[in-house]
């Protein structure tokens, strides 16, 4: 059963919260993080893409990168812009997008339930990427940013998260520059704590949503500290990592798009042929955006034209990853007819996230790509499914929005 547990976080004083919230680390590189950064010393990129303040350093792994982010936290704490809880609380962290609403529990959760699989994955992690934020957490001796975690939805949870919010006032309430509201309510009261955290403890399974390479890094660097700490009681911070838990039913899962660099030696007549003989059925839709309308359906940009591709029944197989739409295009299309046979590793693929539209898909074909695939996005439930079934999904198949705010919480190792 799941452990959520409050902490002492770190987090921005009230005044400065909108100035220090950011995009989390890895949705942007180094130049971009700069740029967005420029002329407020309060982002919080400062600490989580710190290699920003270090202009002569080329090498965003070095160690010294990792000691000025340990730096600027401690230097924000001694200017009190950030600040640390008396006491352990959990938050809950609203964000709204276009209308929608997701409201998080914001809590700590036990390195031995993702060692266990309580903690459910659904990707594969990389190696480099891992070392990258376990040198990062360990040396900042700090959780920097959240594992972005799901559970199934369920009705206590729900029912306390909406009686707190109805009669209590957000310690910040802002919206940021791509239109996100971001609203964070303190939960300090410990009868109302231990209710929440032992109704986790009545959950079988969470979910991670978004954040693998986080939740991998900060297992790790929690086993470290068991192994430099061979006393260890089981209940020092090191034994957990932060996250922000959502129910199922709050989430939105974006697509996650395809662009290919060239038709693989075919002509576009013998490339739409070998489609079709593949098993798709094709429509020529014209010079409009195309967006599929469902399951199994797919659209294709192409020579300046959208198509509808839809998978015939025969090539959808019943097993719950094969069937999911990222791998049918895979299996049937992108693999045997344009060579692409590993999507990690193809310089010739490029991924497009949805929150990005289709027009970002006719902009590539118009500048650097051929052919690009619109794929109808993962459904919530299909990924419940592949973790219950300690399967791993293929690359790029779930873009999730908003994303959480970097900043408003660190958790003290």
């Amino acid at each position: 059963m799941a452990i959520v547990r409050p902490f002492k976080a770190i987090r921005p004083d009230k005044k400065y919260a909108d100035k220090v919230v950011s995009l989390p680390y890895d949705v942007m590189n180094r130049e971009k993080a700069a740029n967005m950064a420029d002329g407020n010393p309060y982002s919080f990129l400062h600490v989580c893409r710190s290699e920003i303040d270090m202009p002569e350093q080329e090498n965003p792994y070095e160690t010294c990168v990792y000691e000025r982010a340990k730096a600027n936290i401690a230097q924000n704490l001694e200017d009190s812009i950030f600040v640390q809880e008396s006491k352990p609380v959990l938050y809950l962290y609203k964000q709204v997008m276009d209308g929608r609403a997701q409201v998080g529990i914001v809590g700590c959760v036990a390195v031995d339930d993702y060692i266990n699989n309580v903690i459910k994955k659904h990707e594969f992690t990389r190696v480099e990427k891992e070392i990258d934020r376990i040198n990062h957490f360990d040396i900042c001796n700090a959780n920097t940013e959240p594992v972005f975690l799901t559970y199934r939805d369920n009705k206590k949870i729900r029912s306390i998260v909406e009686g707190w919010i109805s009669s209590h006032t957000p310690l910040y309430d802002m919206k940021t520059a791509d239109g996100i509201e971001h609203i964070l309510w303190t939960v300090d009261d410990d009868e109302i704590i231990q209710a929440l955290t032992e109704i986790f403890g009545e959950i079988p399974d969470l979910y991670i949503a978004d954040g693998h390479h986080r939740s991998a890094s900060a297992c790790k660097v929690g086993l470290k500290r068991r192994e430099e700490n061979p006393d260890y009681t089981g209940e020092e911070e090191f034994n957990f990592f932060m996250a922000v838990i959502f129910p199922d039913n709050d989430l939105k899962i974006f697509d996650y798009n395809r662009v290919v660099k060239d038709l693989n030696g075919n002509t576009e007549e013998q490339f739409l042929q070998k489609v079709q003989n593949a098993g798709f059925e094709v429509e020529e839709k014209g010079h409009a955006v195309y967006k599929p309308e469902g399951k199994h359906i797919f659209g294709m940009f192409l020579e300046g034209k959208w198509y509808k591709i839809a998978a015939k029944s025969d090539i959808i197989p019943e097993h719950v990853i094969d069937s999911l739409d990222v791998s049918i295009l895979q299996n049937n299309l992108l693999g045997p007819i344009l060579g692409i046979e590993d999507p990690r590793t193809d310089k010739r693929i490029d991924f497009v996230g949805g929150i990005r539209g289709l027009k970002e898909l006719e902009r590539r074909v118009e500048t650097d790509m051929t052919v690009a695939f619109a794929v109808y996005p993962v459904e919530i439930s299909d990924l419940l499914a592949v973790s219950d079934n300690d399967m791993v999904m293929p690359p790029k198949s779930t873009w999730f929005e908003p994303k959480l705010g970097s900043g408003l919480f660190i958790h003290r190792l």
